[in-house]
């Protein structure tokens, strides 16, 4: 079935750009164009794309305000385009927030070594996110600045798209479910992976855990350099535990996240209790900056089994090889359910493999780490 997308820029150059690329794609079909929000909403209500291309900086109605629109008025799944600075990391989390699932830089030569590349990369992120178009479940919550002294735990949830009325998030099968029984295990580390769909994810998670959390965190997202510092201090903000972009030599602490910088590696030396972050450049052949696969496995290493690593949302097979490592030290390996997935591809890889001993839908996955870690 052709997916049909609307493309939303101020730039008539980046729309015939999109339009192109796009449009060379057998599964993908440009209806139409939008030079602002404005227009955007009015045509995504006649048009009823599957997918819409959003630029945020725009005259008459910018992008976040226009994503909020239509996730009131009909949700669709949204894909934004950035620029790669600090104002523009800043916006694209907000655009997220109010329900965008995912944004590329608006430079393509920014996420890709070739221009190839960038086409199928461009092209790949708009399948996937129109595979995600199912029944609604709740508008995620607008992130408002939260004091740092009362921190209190905010939840967010997937949006969820179709052309059905919503469904209350009560009656997901997600609350509906208990989470798992205690292991018994004991652990050392928390470790998260995750990509496409992994800030809303990550903040579901994370804003469930106590700032008595008894252990280290370490999150790997793949994003660009200039957003990890953004995210990082934003979920800090949002969290009972406190967040932060992991610096080279940063000593672990229980209760602490640390976020690995984008377009770096981040590895572990020394030994539980007293383990330290290295923070590297790394191998250019590797296909994430940062790696999954490469903390996990040095995680493996330092912790052995003492680790609960777990795979949320995200497209491609990163962390089921450094999954498979933890596992045969006698870690515990969980994955985001398919369900509650912008793409299920990182957690279905590890699911497949048979390395994922629990599939969690996202709303109870931060009540069971607390349940199994900190119960």
């Amino acid at each position: 079935m052709t997916i049909r997308v609307l493309v939303v820029d101020d730039s008539s150059f980046f729309r015939r750009r999109v339009s192109e690329i796009l449009g060379q794609d057998p599964l993908l079909e440009v209806v139409d164009t939008a030079a602002n929000g404005k227009e955007a909403i009015d045509k995504v209500k006649i048009l009823r794309p599957d997918v819409i291309t959003m630029d945020i900086e725009m005259p008459v109605m910018d992008g976040i305000t226009a994503v909020r629109e239509i996730m009131k008025a009909m949700p669709t799944p949204v894909l934004m385009f950035s620029s790669l600075t600090h104002d523009g990391a800043r916006a694209t989390l907000e655009a997220l927030d109010a329900g965008a699932m995912d944004f590329l830089p608006k430079r393509f030569e920014d996420i890709a070594r070739s221009k190839e590349e960038a086409i199928a990369q461009l092209q790949q992120r708009v399948r996937a996110i129109a595979r995600r178009r199912l029944r609604a479940v709740a508008p995620r919550p607008a992130a408002a600045p939260v004091s740092m002294s009362a921190r209190p735990a905010i939840t967010a949830a997937p949006a969820r798209f179709s052309r059905e009325p919503t469904v209350p998030l009560a009656a997901s099968a997600g609350e509906r479910r208990a989470p798992p029984r205690r292991s018994g295990k004991s652990y050392q580390l928390l470790a998260i992976g995750t990509s496409t769909g992994g800030p809303v994810a990550l903040q579901a998670v994370l804003t469930k855990l106590p700032a008595t959390f008894p252990h280290p965190i370490v999150l790997v997202q793949h994003m660009p350099g200039t957003f990890t510092t953004a995210f990082a201090a934003r979920l800090d903000g949002l969290c009972q535990i406190r967040v932060k972009e992991a610096q080279d030599g940063d000593v672990l602490r229980p209760g602490h996240a640390y976020l690995a910088p984008g377009g770096r590696q981040m590895i572990f030396e020394g030994r539980p209790g007293a383990a330290r972050l290295r923070i590297l450049d790394g191998n250019d052949k590797v296909n994430y900056k940062p790696c999954v696969d490469i903390t996990f496995a040095s995680a493996a290493k330092v912790y052995g089994g003492k680790v609960l690593a777990v795979v949320l949302t995200g497209m491609g097979a990163d962390g089921r090889d450094g999954a498979r490592l933890l596992k045969e030290q006698g870690g515990s390996i969980w994955a985001q359910d398919e369900e509650t997935c912008v793409v299920y591809g990182m957690p279905q890889a590890v699911a497949k493999a048979g390395i994922a001993s629990e599939s969690l839908p996202l709303p109870l996955i931060g009540e069971a780490i607390v349940n199994e870690m900190a119960g």
